[in-house]
């Protein structure tokens, strides 16, 4: 087993409990500093691991990385997708209008603004704004880790997705107030032209096609990694905000489910438009979305 994987799953389980560390801590009869240890791959028995499954209410086998996982917490998922980008030195990216990891400052800085936003004024405001602050910081740190390692990165995106990214903008569906959302609309512009840049410059170790055809029924995500490899299903939106309930992301490290939608991702690379072509697209959709 390892049990750096295993801290990894279980900080990832916990924050989708909505449990707090001392409340796991204290049902499970270990002090908190003692969970933390566990979070950041100390050694732990077999029993504690049946333990904290039945208290995080997942198999054990999930929590071994056996098993399927299940995220429906924005914020958990991209905390567990931090843990999994940073061990991968290959990403494929299929079916999304943008890819997280090579987005710039606009995009963060509107997506933080929509987010702080769209909070009611209320009670817990503030734990709110604690949970947008902690969700923003894991997005920073998966972005850290791609530009310190720099893994093969290769996104198949969807023409209709970034279509819908270019009207509606960053964090679609807030209500936030015009000047926001305005914001958030040339922030994906931004990064539409972005993605026609590279597109033509096709920097080493970054390929980045556009589907133009029939949409993918849905997105999906392969992380390989030096000796797994996992497959992350349906995955929940980076700009979808920390309280939203939007889906459920799935990940697993099954052979024959990485297989099937390698095959498919690399079936759709081969169709995609690349190059001057498909950036010249996106400069079309930016055009048609600006009309």
């Amino acid at each position: 087993m390892k049990f750096a994987d295993i801290g990894q799953q279980l900080r990832a389980y916990r924050m989708e409990s909505g449990m707090r560390a001392e409340e796991i801590a204290a049902r499970l009869g270990v002090s908190r500093a003692a969970l933390y240890r566990y979070e950041k791959g100390e050694v732990i028995k077999l029993e504690t691991i049946r333990r904290l499954a039945e208290l995080l209410k997942v198999s054990p086998l999930s929590l071994l990385g056996i098993g399927i996982e299940y995220f429906a917490r924005p914020g958990a998922f991209q905390e567990r997708l931090r843990g999994l980008e940073e061990q991968a030195d290959q990403m494929l990216l299929v079916g999304e209008a943008y890819s997280l990891p090579i987005t710039g400052e606009a995009f963060d800085g509107a997506l933080a603004e929509a987010w702080t936003q769209a909070i009611p004024a209320g009670t817990d405001r503030l734990v709110q704004i604690a949970a947008v602050e902690q969700s923003l910081a894991t997005l920073a740190a998966r972005k850290r880790a791609y530009a310190q390692k720099r893994p093969n990165l290769t996104a198949v995106l969807s023409e209709s997705a970034l279509l819908r990214f270019l009207e509606e903008g960053v964090a679609p569906g807030l209500h936030v107030p015009e000047a926001t959302r305005t914001r958030c609309r040339e922030a994906a512009r931004h990064e539409a032209e972005n993605l026609a840049r590279l597109m033509e410059n096709v920097p080493i170790g970054l390929q980045i096609g556009l589907a133009t055809g029939t949409p993918p029924s849905g997105s999906f995500l392969v992380l390989r990694g030096r000796d797994r490899a996992h497959v992350v299903t349906a995955p929940i939106a980076a700009d979808t905000p920390p309280a939203a309930i939007a889906g459920v992301a799935g990940i697993t490290a099954a052979e024959e489910g990485v297989a099937v939608h390698q095959r498919v991702a690399e079936a759709m690379w081969r169709d995609a438009m690349k190059g001057a072509a498909a950036a010249e697209r996106v400069r079309e959709l930016l055009a048609r979305s600006r009309g």
